[in-house]
């Protein structure tokens, strides 16, 4: 089985981090009795499941890019004091 990324699922609610845990853990006794077969079927509804929490990192991201251009901007416009920038 795959796990997801640790800020994936950090990202996670907690009725979806139970679920993926749930998951994991069926899938790898599924690994352990060489049911790969199966265990294919769990990680699918396991990558379905953190769909959610990429989304929300991916976000996280998108507006650590704006703040960062609105700094970059009003630094550029002169309208940030010396002691803003630290």
């Amino acid at each position: 089985m795959r796990h997801a990324s640790v800020q994936v699922v950090g990202l996670l609610k907690r009725d979806e981090l139970d679920r993926y845990k749930a998951l994991m853990e069926v899938g790898s006794f599924l690994e352990s009795q060489q049911r790969h077969d199966l265990s294919y079927i769990v990680q699918k509804e396991v990558d379905i499941l953190i769909q959610p929490g990429i989304e929300r990192l991916k976000e996280k991201g998108r507006e650590r890019d704006r703040a960062t251009e609105l700094y970059l901007e009003q630094k550029r416009l002169g309208l940030l004091d010396e002691e803003d920038e630290d």
